[in-house]
């Protein structure tokens, strides 16, 4: 599958980054998970987070939706906090995450990208029903929406939680792992998806884990591994040198980063 990345369109000095993070810590039962992490993501950004498997990827998204305690560090979105731009944020989580035996069809699933403004308990519009609708078109998979979720594939699972991202009509899409385990035609279609939304203007942050396609699906690079290794365009930053740092000495740098926490409670 071929696609086209032009590189990522410059932030607006006079308007905030779409994301940026600042002296960002997390830990889990005092285990670093992400250690002083700053970082800034460009309006119109396609970007790639990547490093390997434990590396503080997730996390890092769920920080950003208020969905994990910080230690330390400042997250702004569009140059506010997440809880007063939470409407202009759709957040696709790793589909493992998910219960698929809840009782509910694709077109419930998708409808509920529209809670935001609707509200738990008031009656979805037709509107709201043709916007589903039109999600799940673009995603083709409109033939399943009276399906039971606990009846689908698992790539059509992740198109499910794609098109009801796409109801939210966001302005930032924070996807965990959307390639993970899926087949040809949805990677082509997610792919599609992608380019669409980067040509509207949106911005759009994937956790991604295939190095041979992230330098031709992504115009911006996020390089994580407890820390912040590189982040930038991906013509500068994707490279060997910093792939080395990336996947390069994990052990050693956990040891590290856990031995300085230990030293901050000591002093502390």
């Amino acid at each position: 599958m071929s696609t086209s990345s032009s590189e990522a369109t410059p932030a607006n000095s006079s308007r905030p980054a779409a994301l940026s993070v600042r002296d960002l810590t997390i830990a889990y039962h005092r285990k670093p998970v992400l250690w002083n992490v700053s970082l800034e993501v460009p309006r119109g950004a396609l970007a790639g987070l990547i490093g390997p498997n434990g590396a503080g990827k997730s996390t890092l998204l769920k920080a950003v939706v208020d969905m994990v305690p910080r230690i330390s560090g400042e997250i702004r979105i569009l140059g506010r906090p997440y809880r007063a731009v939470r409407r202009q944020v759709a957040y696709v989580p790793q589909r493992e995450s998910v219960d698929w035996d809840f009782p509910a069809t694709v077109l419930d699933v998708v409808l509920m990208g529209t809670y935001g403004e609707l509200g738990w308990f008031q009656r979805v519009r037709q509107e709201h029903r043709r916007r589903a609708l039109e999600a799940l078109r673009k995603m083709e998979i409109e033939h399943l929406a009276h399906r039971q979720i606990s009846q689908l594939s698992g790539g059509q699972q992740q198109r499910t939680f794609l098109a009801r991202a796409l109801v939210q009509q966001a302005d930032v899409y924070l996807m965990d792992e959307p390639f993970a385990a899926v087949d040809a035609s949805t990677e082509a279609a997610i792919v599609r998806l992608l380019m669409e939304l980067r040509s509207q203007g949106k911005t759009i942050i994937v956790v991604h884990h295939d190095l041979q396609t992230a330098a031709e699906y992504f115009d911006f690079v996020i390089l994580l591994n407890l820390r912040l290794i590189a982040a930038g365009p991906t013509k500068e930053v994707f490279t060997r040198e910093n792939l080395q740092k990336t996947y390069g000495g994990k052990l050693t740098l956990l040891d590290e980063i856990g031995e300085a926490m230990r030293r901050g409670e000591q002093g502390g």
